[in-house]
């Protein structure tokens, strides 16, 4: 559509992005393809539908999906408090998984900008040695369980532990067997590894900007951040310090196709029963809405209900979204720095839906 593509024209145009990556879809077909811009801007190399971008905070959906396989097979139940399954859980005692599920567990969350390691660092690299000082130093909760929305990004990391606990893998080997490997796609095309160079979308930061001023306290941009290429300051290559809670990297089409099984009724991911408990809004104790399910936020375009995930952090910014009624789906992927929910999907599913 000629308004759809004006509208992701104009990004790169503007030099809102160096680059986009937009499918509309349903859970068969697609009905709509945007690919454009630079994956790296110093050699003029340009997006491709095999290039691989930083999916971060999108992971949460793979992780709530885990947790509910989990449960499934007999292994959990996310009504009973985490303390059940892990004696050693570093919070109070009354927390449930499905509390840490739906980010009303109260657990801290400090900001992640710094939690990355360089590519040349991740073989040497140990999640629990970094993150054991941050549960010692966030120790206390921010609200009593269930008390309000508090999005988290520990709570997260608390249930990847949950997985490798329950289920005798790693996060990554499980998310692996049981997600990625059942939608039928390769290592280069979805997974926490980056397996082809010459496919990795270069992460942006625009010149000259607050943003861009603030990381300087995040991160140590000498050693992140590469020189300036006019407009926009490259990442290196880096690895988000938390699996669950980020660590996905990924084309476009491959979260196309995860957000298309999740789509069709007996998906081969989970059962319907636990896909509805996964898409279910959670209510907080004294009954209020959180716009939150199992991981998954709801809202509504044009009248029509959707679930939806964004992720972003240097350098990246994504965001799925399912919309059920109307069996369509529809993933953005940008490589420029996000750190919030833009739902921007609205500015073009609009003319879909």
């Amino acid at each position: 559509m000629m308004q759809v593509q004006q509208t992701l024209d104009h990004l790169i145009d503007s030099d809102k992005t160096p680059s986009v990556h937009y499918i509309h879809f349903t859970s068969e077909q697609l009905i709509y393809e945007y690919c454009k811009g630079l994956a790296n801007i110093k050699d003029g190399i340009q997006i491709t539908d095999r290039s691989v971008f930083h999916a971060c905070s999108v992971t949460k959906t793979f992780t709530a999906l885990a947790i509910l396989q989990l449960e499934q097979g007999g292994k959990l139940s996310i009504e009973k408090d985490a303390k059940t399954y892990w004696p050693e859980f570093p919070y109070p005692g009354d927390i449930t998984i499905r509390q840490l599920l739906s980010h009303t567990a109260g657990i801290p969350n400090p900001i992640p900008l710094r939690w990355i390691h360089l590519a040349d660092e991740h073989s040497s690299f140990d999640k629990d040695s970094f993150f054991e000082p941050i549960f010692h130093k966030y120790q206390k909760v921010k609200t009593r369980p269930n008390e309000k929305f508090f999005y988290s990004n520990l709570g997260y990391v608390l249930l990847g532990q949950f997985i490798e606990k329950i289920s005798g893998k790693t996060y990554e080997q499980f998310i692996n067997d049981n997600i990625i490997s059942k939608l039928g796609l390769q290592p280069g095309e979805l997974g926490f590894t980056i397996n082809d160079f010459a496919d990795n979308v270069k992460g942006y930061q625009k010149n000259r900007t607050f943003m861009n001023f603030l990381l300087r306290f995040f991160i140590d941009k000498s050693k992140f951040m590469e020189k300036a290429e006019g407009k926009w300051q490259p990442f290196k290559d880096f690895y988000i310090n938390g699996s669950p809670y980020g660590g996905l990297i990924g084309t476009a089409h491959s979260f196309r196709k995860y957000v298309q099984e999740l789509l069709r009724t007996n998906n081969s991911l989970i059962d319907e029963k636990y896909k509805k408990l996964l898409f279910t809004e959670n209510y907080t104790t004294d009954n209020r809405p959180t716009g939150m399910c199992l991981s998954w936020f709801c809202g509504e375009l044009n009248e029509k209900k959707y679930f939806a995930h964004p992720g972003g952090g240097g350098g990246y910014y994504c965001e799925l979204r399912l919309y059920p009624e109307i069996n369509k789906g529809s993933v953005v992927m940008f490589n420029r720095t996000g750190m919030s929910n833009e739902k921007f999907l609205d500015k073009v599913d609009k003319f879909f839906i």
